[in-house]
Order: C-alpha cells, then sequence, then structure tokens
C-alpha cells in the first residue's frame, strides 16, 4: 500500500474527481441497508473506480491493493458520514436558520408596540406585545444554531487512519494527517484527526450529538410553526391576530378555505426529524468493541433530518414568515378583553381584591376597567393608569432593567 505507482495513483484520482462531479445510479446500487460497517458501499466505489482506472489506463487497477490500499471500511466510512454531515449542517441548516432568525427578528421590530393579550394554558394571560412574542421565536432558533454550532468541531474528528480496529494496521505514517489537510482544502470544513481511534470508530457519539441537536431545532421549530397556525386561527372564529401567506386551497369541499400548509409541512417534519433522532441514538448504543456496526441507518437518519431541516426550515422564512401581517386591532380588542389584566392592581389592593375585580368583570361583561370603577376600589383615574394595556404589555421582566 505505500508504494501505488504513480500512474496508477493519477488514474485513480481522475476517476474519482469524475465519479464526484456526474456520480451515475446505476453504478451505485448498495442499497441504504447493508453490512453495518459500510463494507458493500467502501467496497462499491473500490470496484467502480477499480474498473473505471483500468479502462483508463490500459492495466490492471485492483479494488483493494490499489483504490483500498490503506483504509478500511471501518474508517473511511465513518469518516464519509461526518464529512457529510458537517458538510450538510454547515452550507445548508445553519445558513437555513440564520435565515429564519433574521426573517423572525424583522417581524419583531415590524411589530413593535402592537399590545395583544398573552396567553398561558391556552388560557388569557397578562397583555404582551407582538414584538416580544416575536422576538421569542427568534431567541429560539438563536439557541438553536448556537447548539449545532457547538459539537462541530467533534463531529469534524476523522477515524481516518485507524484502519481496521483503530490501530493503524497498514495505513503509512503520516497518512491520515495528510489526507486530512488535502480534505480541508477541497472541502473547506474544519477537520482533524480524532485524537483516539478507538474512541471515534467504536462509537459514534459525536453523531448521535448532532443528531440531537437536530432534534432541538426540529422542537423550537414545532413550537414557533404551532404557535403561528393559532394566532392565524380563523379567520373569524380563531385568533386571527395575524395573518399568513395564502399558498393554495385549503378543501376540496369548503370554497374560500386555506390552510396554514407551511405551518403544517414543518411540524411534520419535526415529528420525522425526532423520530429519526430516535433510531440514531439506538444505533449509537450498538458499539460493540471494536466497531459499531449501525453506521448506516445512523447515515440515513442523520442526513435525512439535515435535509428535511433545511428545505422546511427556509420555505417556512420565505413562504410564512416573511408575508406576515398583523391584525392591530384585533390584537387590541384581545388586550383590553383580558381578565387578567387585573394582576395589574395587585400592588394596589392586593390579589383577593383584584380577584373580586375579575370575578365581577366576568360575571357582567364589563372590562376590569369599567368593574374597578363600579366597584369602587380606586379612584377612576388611577385604574385607569394600572390597567393601561400599553403600559402591562410592555412591562419589563425580572431579567431586564426598568430602562430596557
Amino acid at each position: 500500500p505505500t508504494g501505488i505507482d504513480a500512474a496508477i495513483a493519477s488514474a485513480i484520482v481522475a476517476v474519482v474527481d469524475e465519479i464526484v462531479d456526474a456520480p451515475s445510479a446505476e453504478d451505485f446500487p448498495v442499497d441504504v441497508f447493508q453490512t453495518g460497517s459500510g463494507t458493500s458501499t467502501n467496497m462499491n466505489v473500490n470496484e467502480v473506480v477499480a474498473k473505471l482506472a483500468t479502462q483508463r489506463l490500459g492495466r490492471t487497477v485492483h479494488p483493494n491493493d490499489h483504490v483500498n490500499a490503506s483504509q478500511s471500511s471501518n474508517d473511511t466510512f465513518p469518516s464519509a458520514i461526518r464529512v457529510a454531515a458537517l458538510r450538510s449542517t454547515t452550507a445548508d441548516l445553519i445558513p437555513a436558520l440564520e435565515q429564519l432568525e433574521r426573517s423572525l427578528g424583522l417581524k419583531a421590530e415590524e411589530f413593535k408596540g402592537i399590545v395583544k393579550a398573552g396567553r398561558t394554558h391556552m388560557m388569557d394571560a397578562t397583555p404582551i406585545t407582538l414584538q416580544q412574542e416575536f422576538s421569542g421565536y427568534e431567541a429560539q432558533v438563536h439557541e438553536s444554531i448556537d447548539r449545532l454550532n457547538s459539537c462541530l468541531s467533534r463531529v469534524g474528528a476523522l477515524p481516518l487512519g485507524g484502519t481496521a480496529t483503530g490501530n493503524g494496521l497498514n495505513a503509512p505514517f503520516g497518512y491520515a494527517s495528510r489526507t486530512i489537510e488535502l480534505l480541508c482544502e477541497r472541502t473547506q470544513l474544519r477537520l482533524t484527526e480524532a485524537p483516539d481511534h478507538f474512541a471515534v470508530q467504536g462509537s459514534h457519539d459525536a453523531l448521535v450529538e448532532l443528531s440531537a441537536q437536530c432534534r432541538g431545532a426540529a422542537v423550537a421549530l414545532f413550537k414557533i410553526a404551532s404557535d403561528l397556525r393559532l394566532l392565524s386561527s380563523g379567520p373569524r372564529t380563531g385568533l386571527a391576530e395575524i395573518t399568513i401567506p395564502e399558498l393554495q386551497p385549503g378543501s376540496s369541499i369548503m370554497p374560500g378555505k386555506v390552510n396554514p400548509v407551511l405551518c403544517e409541512v414543518v411540524t411534520q417534519v419535526a415529528v420525522q426529524v425526532i423520530g429519526n433522532d430516535a433510531a440514531v441514538a439506538f444505533a449509537g448504543t450498538q458499539g460493540h468493541l471494536e466497531l459499531n456496526t449501525f453506521m448506516p441507518v445512523i447515515a440515513a437518519n442523520l442526513l435525512g433530518s439535515i435535509d428535511l431541516l433545511s428545505a422546511a426550515t427556509t420555505q417556512l422564512a420565505l413562504r410564512c414568515v416573511d408575508g406576515i401581517q398583523p391584525d392591530v386591532e384585533q390584537c387590541r380588542r384581545y388586550a383590553e378583553a383580558t381578565l387578567a389584566v387585573a394582576a395589574g392592581l395587585n400592588a394596589e389592593i392586593g390579589y383577593d381584591k383584584a380577584g373580586e375585580v375579575a370575578h365581577h368583570a366576568s360575571l357582567t361583561g364589563q372590562s376590569v376597567l369599567e368593574a374597578a370603577i363600579e366597584l369602587n376600589v380606586m379612584d377612576a383615574e388611577r385604574a385607569r393608569e394600572l390597567l393601561d394595556v400599553d403600559v402591562l404589555g410592555g412591562g419589563t421582566t425580572s431579567t431586564q432593567s426598568p430602562e430596557s
């Protein structure tokens, strides 16, 4: 393996470049579900490369002696998974999430000062602003990006050079470091040689971690998309605080009905990603001694999750969030109608008395302000001041200074 003829090496490189530029599905028929080390895929590649290199060179190029050479399925296959996962995450998923983060941030700024009812337990709660609600979504996406970034260095630590069991048998000195250096140049990814080959060939904890972070992003996206679906529900018998772009007719029998298509797409994708992560996590437990033999199922589910999240997140930003419009009057009606504004009276008259005001308002159909004035719990002007929904909705949280 250390003395491959230069002409053979050049032919192999040329053929591999051709395959990368224009892969043929007919040449690579091996199913995802194969031997757990990926040997079937590895030998499929070796044999195709050897055959094409033989044709190019006019003399025999051997799939094992020349193409496989100082490698093993046990170090090349997991290295390929890591490179693919790292590239897809950095080139597709993180940019898609960053795009959604920007879209939500722009909407949050646009919605500044629009007061609305808050809701906890799906019940009326104290007022907030639409800006606060959307800035919460923005922060969720930002934190998902941070969590993904935090594990990329571990994903990029390749087991290349460990060969069959991690001890590097048949690999010439310096092979792994030089190959990874060339991979970095070719892919522009941050790749390193794993500090312990036995750890990364016997287990795939970094891939399990990346899958878990994809699941975390999916959970955040599910919450955001579900909320957008609720906030836009109606248009006449739902919350109807915002409108989202109309993408297609929503019913084959009810004319004029429009459904929140992309919100439902994203929530379904999230469910799939959560399921994929369960498969990856279980597969990650199947490291026995020097090898985990569930690599193909890890690859299929992890890479599938990254692709699904990337596509769904991009579409959510472009075809849903960017087109959201608020119904300012509807938001304000709900803010003024919620009985939870009675909490603004707590500091002045106490929880129990404020509860009486809220109860009276509920029984009579009055607003809390009207009930407070009728019950004469305080001066009317003071009641108006304490129950001003603009003040209540823009109130600071315990983590903010009064000026923020």
